[in-house]
Parts: structure tokens; C-alpha cells; sequence
């Protein structure tokens, strides 16, 4: 199984999907692929008889899922490359960019080239996407960080952020 998780933003990551239906389409991906959407149509994909299509996932089921994945496709997020990270997964990040509107800046980009040397690997094109759905990476055996997440520490301080933060991204669905 292979996961695409976009991440619950409210910009739309569009080349993720555009890049995923070539795969599946040229049948370099013949297994099935479970997508974490948020706001992103996916329209393209929806219908395939190999995807599954959910807007958001509790953070257990998507461990889960990732520690069974033959490869894991992640958007650029600091939050999803600690999880992915600390469950030994394999993985590349494809981070969103601000030329296509994917997101406010590169600062995605930025930290993928930052973990490359930690072994983290990321690809920007989609012949290189296509390299790692055949050769996936090895599982992760490193460490990134040691603190506490940023996240963490925000929800515990301000009490209703998280329901805030995905009602404004339009997430409410979860699996």
C-alpha cells in the first residue's frame, strides 16, 4: 500500500493529485493507495478501484497505516515528517510550494533540504516521484528532533485551537 497524506491546510495541493493519477494511470502504481485530502479536490482519483479517499484521519490511523505502507508520499509538514520519522516509515516528502499556490511560502521546501541530511529524502519532480514509488526508501532509523512539539505545546496553552484550526480549514471528517 502506498499513503499520499497532503496535510489539512487550506490551500490545495493539486500537483499531488495531478502527479498521482499519471502514476496510476501509466500503472507504475498497481497497489492500492489510501489519500489523506484535507481541502484538495480529488476528483481525478476518486473514482480509481486502487484509491481511498479521506479528507482527514486521527493520528493513530494514520501510524497504523504508515507502519504497514510499502511507501508513505507526505507534503512537506514538520508534524508529519517527526511522525513518520519516529515510526521508522519510509517515506519522501513532497513539499508544497508557493509558485503553484500550494502554500504561503517554501518554507516546506526548505526544511525538506534541511532533513536531507539526516537521510530524509524529497522529490520536486515527477519523474523523481516516480523513481522512489519503484525504489522506495529505506526505513527511517534516525532521529530529527528531541523537544516537545510545537503543536503540543500550542494546544495545551490555548484550549480550542485545534477545533478552530480545522473548522477553518474545512476539515471536520474524520475516519
Amino acid at each position: 500500500m502506498i499513503i499520499l497524506t497532503l496535510g489539512t491546510i487550506p490551500y490545495s495541493f493539486d500537483r499531488a493529485i495531478t502527479w498521482l493519477h499519471l502514476l496510476l494511470e501509466q500503472q507504475v502504481i498497481s497497489e492500492p493507495v489510501f489519500i489523506q485530502s484535507g481541502v484538495t479536490d480529488t476528483s481525478l482519483v476518486d473514482r480509481h478501484p486502487l484509491t481511498t479517499v479521506v479528507k482527514t484521519i486521527e493520528s493513530k490511523k494514520l501510524i497504523a497505516l504508515a507502519k504497514e505502507a510499502r511507501l508513505v508520499i507526505s507534503h512537506g509538514g514538520q508534524g508529519s515528517t517527526r511522525m513518520l520519522a519516529s515510526q521508522q516509515a519510509r517515506f519522501v516528502l513532497l513539499p508544497r510550494l508557493a509558485r503553484f499556490e500550494e502554500h504561503i511560502d517554501d518554507h516546506q521546501l526548505l526544511f525538506a533540504k534541511s532533513m536531507q541530511r539526516f537521510g530524509v529524502k524529497h522529490c520536486l519532480a515527477l519523474d523523481e516521484l516516480r523513481q522512489f514509488v519503484l525504489e522506495p526508501p529505506p526505513p527511517f532509523r534516525g532521529q530529527l528532533f528531541n523537544g516537545p512539539k510545537l503543536a503540543d505545546h500550542l494546544i495545551a496553552k490555548y484550549p480550542g485551537l485545534k477545533e478552530v484550526a480545522f473548522k477553518q480549514a474545512g476539515c471536520l471528517e474524520t475516519v
